[in-house]
Protein backbone atom coordinates (compact mmCIF):
# COMPACT_ATOMS: atom_id res chain seq x y z
CA UNK A 1 0.00 0.00 0.00
CA UNK A 2 1.15 3.54 -0.70
CA UNK A 3 1.30 6.29 -3.25
CA UNK A 4 2.39 4.97 -6.64
CA UNK A 5 2.05 1.35 -5.53
CA UNK A 6 -0.38 -1.34 -6.57
CA UNK A 7 -2.73 -0.43 -3.71
CA UNK A 8 -2.70 3.36 -4.01
CA UNK A 9 -5.04 5.04 -1.49
CA UNK A 10 -5.54 7.89 -3.96
CA UNK A 11 -7.04 5.38 -6.38
CA UNK A 12 -8.73 2.85 -4.09
CA UNK A 13 -10.62 2.85 -0.81
CA UNK A 14 -8.60 0.30 1.17
CA UNK A 15 -9.91 -1.68 4.14
CA UNK A 16 -7.10 -3.40 6.06
CA UNK A 17 -8.38 -5.94 8.57
CA UNK A 18 -6.74 -7.80 11.44
CA UNK A 19 -7.44 -11.52 11.42
CA UNK A 20 -9.01 -13.27 14.38
CA UNK A 21 -6.38 -14.26 16.92
CA UNK A 22 -3.64 -11.83 15.91
CA UNK A 23 -3.72 -9.88 19.16
CA UNK A 24 -5.54 -6.80 17.81
CA UNK A 25 -8.72 -8.40 16.53
CA UNK A 26 -10.70 -10.69 18.86
CA UNK A 27 -8.06 -13.00 20.34
CA UNK A 28 -7.29 -15.26 23.29
CA UNK A 29 -5.07 -12.49 24.68
CA UNK A 30 -7.67 -9.71 24.70
CA UNK A 31 -11.12 -11.28 25.00
CA UNK A 32 -12.84 -10.13 28.22
CA UNK A 33 -15.58 -12.77 28.03
CA UNK A 34 -13.57 -15.76 26.72
CA UNK A 35 -9.99 -15.09 27.83
CA UNK A 36 -6.95 -17.23 27.20
CA UNK A 37 -7.56 -20.91 26.66
CA UNK A 38 -11.30 -20.34 27.06
CA UNK A 39 -11.28 -18.65 23.66
CA UNK A 40 -13.00 -20.92 21.11
CA UNK A 41 -11.06 -22.51 18.29
CA UNK A 42 -11.69 -20.73 14.99
CA UNK A 43 -10.93 -21.31 11.33
CA UNK A 44 -9.94 -19.26 8.32
CA UNK A 45 -13.58 -19.56 7.24
CA UNK A 46 -14.45 -17.82 10.53
CA UNK A 47 -11.93 -15.07 9.76
CA UNK A 48 -13.62 -14.41 6.43
CA UNK A 49 -17.09 -14.59 8.00
CA UNK A 50 -16.08 -11.93 10.53
CA UNK A 51 -14.71 -9.72 7.75
CA UNK A 52 -17.92 -10.14 5.77
CA UNK A 53 -19.86 -9.10 8.87
CA UNK A 54 -17.66 -6.00 9.11
CA UNK A 55 -18.69 -5.04 5.57
CA UNK A 56 -22.34 -5.37 6.59
CA UNK A 57 -21.74 -3.06 9.54
CA UNK A 58 -20.01 -0.56 7.25
CA UNK A 59 -22.81 -0.80 4.69
CA UNK A 60 -20.47 -2.03 1.93
CA UNK A 61 -22.08 -4.47 -0.51
CA UNK A 62 -19.31 -5.02 -3.03
CA UNK A 63 -15.51 -5.26 -3.07
CA UNK A 64 -13.33 -4.64 -6.09
CA UNK A 65 -10.56 -6.94 -4.87
CA UNK A 66 -9.47 -8.99 -1.86
CA UNK A 67 -5.71 -9.41 -1.53
CA UNK A 68 -3.39 -11.03 0.98
CA UNK A 69 -0.16 -12.96 1.50
CA UNK A 70 0.50 -16.22 3.36
CA UNK A 71 -2.46 -16.74 5.70
CA UNK A 72 -3.86 -13.57 4.12
CA UNK A 73 -3.60 -15.29 0.74
CA UNK A 74 -5.48 -18.25 2.15
CA UNK A 75 -8.17 -15.87 3.38
CA UNK A 76 -8.30 -14.25 -0.06
CA UNK A 77 -8.98 -17.63 -1.70
CA UNK A 78 -11.60 -18.31 0.97
CA UNK A 79 -13.30 -15.03 0.00
CA UNK A 80 -13.45 -16.22 -3.61
CA UNK A 81 -14.96 -19.51 -2.48
CA UNK A 82 -17.50 -18.10 -0.03
CA UNK A 83 -18.44 -14.68 -1.39
CA UNK A 84 -17.81 -14.52 -5.13
CA UNK A 85 -21.02 -12.50 -5.47
CA UNK A 86 -19.44 -9.77 -3.32
CA UNK A 87 -15.84 -9.62 -4.53
CA UNK A 88 -14.94 -8.95 -8.17
CA UNK A 89 -11.42 -10.38 -8.14
CA UNK A 90 -8.80 -11.85 -5.81
CA UNK A 91 -5.03 -11.75 -5.44
CA UNK A 92 -3.58 -14.55 -3.29
CA UNK A 93 0.17 -14.50 -2.60
CA UNK A 94 1.97 -17.62 -1.31
CA UNK A 95 -1.35 -19.30 -0.40
CA UNK A 96 -2.69 -22.81 0.06
CA UNK A 97 -6.18 -24.01 -0.76
CA UNK A 98 -5.72 -26.84 1.74
CA UNK A 99 -2.97 -26.78 4.32
CA UNK A 100 -0.20 -29.23 3.51
CA UNK A 101 1.23 -31.76 5.94
CA UNK A 102 4.55 -29.91 5.71
CA UNK A 103 2.99 -26.68 6.97
CA UNK A 104 1.16 -28.54 9.70
CA UNK A 105 4.44 -30.06 10.88
CA UNK A 106 6.11 -26.64 11.03
CA UNK A 107 3.17 -25.27 13.01
CA UNK A 108 3.10 -28.26 15.36
CA UNK A 109 6.79 -27.86 16.14
CA UNK A 110 6.35 -24.13 16.74
CA UNK A 111 3.55 -24.86 19.20
CA UNK A 112 5.56 -27.53 20.98
CA UNK A 113 8.37 -25.04 21.52
CA UNK A 114 6.05 -22.51 23.18
CA UNK A 115 4.09 -25.09 25.13
CA UNK A 116 7.27 -26.38 26.79
CA UNK A 117 6.83 -23.46 29.20
CA UNK A 118 3.86 -24.20 31.50
CA UNK A 119 3.20 -20.46 31.73
CA UNK A 120 1.99 -20.34 28.11
CA UNK A 121 -1.57 -20.76 29.37
CA UNK A 122 -1.10 -17.52 31.33
CA UNK A 123 0.04 -15.64 28.23
CA UNK A 124 3.82 -15.63 28.45
CA UNK A 125 6.85 -17.89 27.99
CA UNK A 126 10.51 -17.53 28.84
CA UNK A 127 13.41 -16.35 26.70
CA UNK A 128 14.57 -19.89 25.94
CA UNK A 129 11.26 -20.68 24.24
CA UNK A 130 11.31 -17.50 22.21
CA UNK A 131 14.89 -18.19 21.13
CA UNK A 132 13.96 -21.62 19.79
CA UNK A 133 10.76 -20.31 18.23
CA UNK A 134 12.66 -17.45 16.57
CA UNK A 135 15.26 -19.75 15.07
CA UNK A 136 12.52 -21.86 13.53
CA UNK A 137 9.79 -19.39 12.54
CA UNK A 138 11.89 -16.30 11.79
CA UNK A 139 14.97 -18.09 10.47
CA UNK A 140 14.47 -21.48 8.82
CA UNK A 141 10.82 -21.61 7.78
CA UNK A 142 10.42 -18.24 6.01
CA UNK A 143 13.83 -18.51 4.34
CA UNK A 144 15.71 -20.65 1.82
CA UNK A 145 19.27 -22.03 1.72
CA UNK A 146 20.33 -19.08 -0.44
CA UNK A 147 18.63 -16.45 1.71
CA UNK A 148 20.31 -17.86 4.82
CA UNK A 149 23.69 -17.90 3.06
CA UNK A 150 23.26 -14.28 1.95
CA UNK A 151 22.10 -13.22 5.42
CA UNK A 152 25.05 -14.97 7.07
CA UNK A 153 27.42 -12.82 5.02
CA UNK A 154 26.16 -9.78 6.94
CA UNK A 155 27.17 -11.34 10.26
CA UNK A 156 30.44 -12.67 11.60
CA UNK A 157 29.18 -16.25 11.65
CA UNK A 158 26.01 -18.33 11.69
CA UNK A 159 25.76 -18.06 15.47
CA UNK A 160 25.42 -14.29 15.15
CA UNK A 161 22.73 -14.75 12.50
CA UNK A 162 20.85 -17.14 14.78
CA UNK A 163 21.06 -14.61 17.62
CA UNK A 164 19.54 -12.01 15.27
CA UNK A 165 16.54 -14.23 14.54
CA UNK A 166 16.17 -15.00 18.23
CA UNK A 167 16.31 -11.31 19.14
CA UNK A 168 13.60 -10.54 16.59
CA UNK A 169 11.35 -13.10 18.26
CA UNK A 170 12.11 -11.78 21.74
CA UNK A 171 11.37 -8.22 20.61
CA UNK A 172 8.09 -9.32 19.08
CA UNK A 173 6.86 -10.78 22.38
CA UNK A 174 3.43 -11.85 21.20
CA UNK A 175 1.06 -13.70 23.45
CA UNK A 176 1.81 -17.40 22.81
CA UNK A 177 -1.88 -18.27 23.04
CA UNK A 178 -2.61 -16.05 20.01
CA UNK A 179 0.05 -17.81 17.92
CA UNK A 180 -1.11 -21.25 19.02
CA UNK A 181 -4.78 -20.54 18.21
CA UNK A 182 -3.92 -19.06 14.81
CA UNK A 183 -1.82 -22.10 13.93
CA UNK A 184 -4.75 -24.34 14.85
CA UNK A 185 -6.82 -22.36 12.31
CA UNK A 186 -3.99 -22.61 9.78
CA UNK A 187 -3.71 -26.37 10.19
CA UNK A 188 -7.37 -27.19 9.50
CA UNK A 189 -7.73 -24.83 6.54
CA UNK A 190 -9.46 -26.39 3.54
CA UNK A 191 -11.53 -24.65 0.87
CA UNK A 192 -13.50 -27.88 0.60
CA UNK A 193 -17.07 -27.32 1.73
CA UNK A 194 -18.05 -29.98 4.23
CA UNK A 195 -21.61 -28.64 4.35
CA UNK A 196 -22.16 -29.12 0.63
CA UNK A 197 -19.88 -32.13 0.40
CA UNK A 198 -17.54 -30.48 -2.13
CA UNK A 199 -13.85 -31.33 -2.29
CA UNK A 200 -11.09 -28.70 -2.33
CA UNK A 201 -10.63 -29.27 -6.05
CA UNK A 202 -14.36 -28.91 -6.77
CA UNK A 203 -14.54 -25.62 -4.87
CA UNK A 204 -11.55 -24.24 -6.80
CA UNK A 205 -13.16 -25.31 -10.08
CA UNK A 206 -16.40 -23.57 -9.12
CA UNK A 207 -14.76 -20.14 -8.67
CA UNK A 208 -15.56 -17.99 -11.70
CA UNK A 209 -14.12 -14.58 -10.77
CA UNK A 210 -10.57 -13.64 -11.90
CA UNK A 211 -7.95 -14.87 -9.44
CA UNK A 212 -4.23 -14.10 -9.51
CA UNK A 213 -2.11 -16.53 -7.50
CA UNK A 214 1.50 -15.58 -6.86
CA UNK A 215 3.95 -18.17 -5.58
CA UNK A 216 7.60 -18.11 -4.63
CA UNK A 217 10.30 -20.67 -5.45
CA UNK A 218 11.49 -22.82 -2.54
CA UNK A 219 8.73 -21.68 -0.20
CA UNK A 220 9.41 -23.64 2.99
CA UNK A 221 6.18 -22.68 4.74
CA UNK A 222 3.46 -22.88 2.10
CA UNK A 223 5.02 -25.17 -0.53
CA UNK A 224 5.22 -23.60 -3.99
CA UNK A 225 3.39 -26.46 -5.69
CA UNK A 226 0.34 -25.83 -3.49
CA UNK A 227 -0.08 -22.37 -4.99
CA UNK A 228 0.69 -23.57 -8.52
CA UNK A 229 -1.69 -26.52 -8.38
CA UNK A 230 -4.50 -24.35 -7.01
CA UNK A 231 -4.15 -21.96 -9.94
CA UNK A 232 -4.37 -24.81 -12.45
CA UNK A 233 -7.82 -25.76 -11.15
CA UNK A 234 -9.29 -22.26 -11.46
CA UNK A 235 -11.42 -21.54 -14.51
CA UNK A 236 -10.34 -17.90 -14.56
CA UNK A 237 -7.03 -18.12 -12.72
CA UNK A 238 -3.51 -16.98 -13.47
CA UNK A 239 -0.29 -18.10 -11.80
CA UNK A 240 2.89 -16.08 -11.47
CA UNK A 241 6.09 -16.87 -9.62
CA UNK A 242 8.32 -14.28 -7.98
CA UNK A 243 11.87 -14.88 -9.18
CA UNK A 244 13.28 -14.48 -5.71
CA UNK A 245 15.59 -16.42 -3.38
CA UNK A 246 13.66 -15.36 -0.27
CA UNK A 247 11.11 -18.16 -0.33
CA UNK A 248 7.98 -17.48 1.73
CA UNK A 249 9.24 -14.00 2.60
CA UNK A 250 9.33 -13.00 -1.09
CA UNK A 251 5.78 -11.64 -0.82
CA UNK A 252 7.04 -8.64 1.14
CA UNK A 253 9.13 -5.51 0.82
CA UNK A 254 12.31 -7.12 2.15
CA UNK A 255 13.87 -7.15 -1.33
CA UNK A 256 13.31 -4.19 -3.66
CA UNK A 257 13.19 -6.36 -6.79
CA UNK A 258 10.44 -8.52 -5.32
CA UNK A 259 8.37 -5.52 -4.27
CA UNK A 260 8.75 -4.03 -7.74
CA UNK A 261 7.56 -7.29 -9.32
CA UNK A 262 4.53 -7.46 -7.04
CA UNK A 263 3.54 -3.83 -7.58
CA UNK A 264 3.85 -4.17 -11.37
CA UNK A 265 2.00 -7.47 -11.75
CA UNK A 266 -0.76 -6.72 -9.24
CA UNK A 267 -1.31 -3.29 -10.80
CA UNK A 268 -1.67 -4.90 -14.22
CA UNK A 269 -4.12 -7.47 -12.86
CA UNK A 270 -6.27 -4.78 -11.23
CA UNK A 271 -6.68 -2.74 -14.43
CA UNK A 272 -7.24 -5.57 -16.93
Amino acid sequence: MGQGRALDPEQYCIIATDALGNGWSSSPSNSPEQPGTEFPRFTIKDMVASQYRLLEVLGIKELFCVIGASMGGMQALQWAAMHSETVQRVVAMTPQARTSAWSQLANALSREILMQDPNWKLGFVGDDCWKLWGGLMMGLIPGTPKSITNSALEFEDIEELLKNFQQQAQNRRMDPRDWIWQTFAYDVHDLGDGTKGLTTEQVLQSIQIPVLIIGAPDDLYNPTEEARNSALLLSNGRYLEIQSFLGHAAASERRAEDAEFLNREISNFLVH
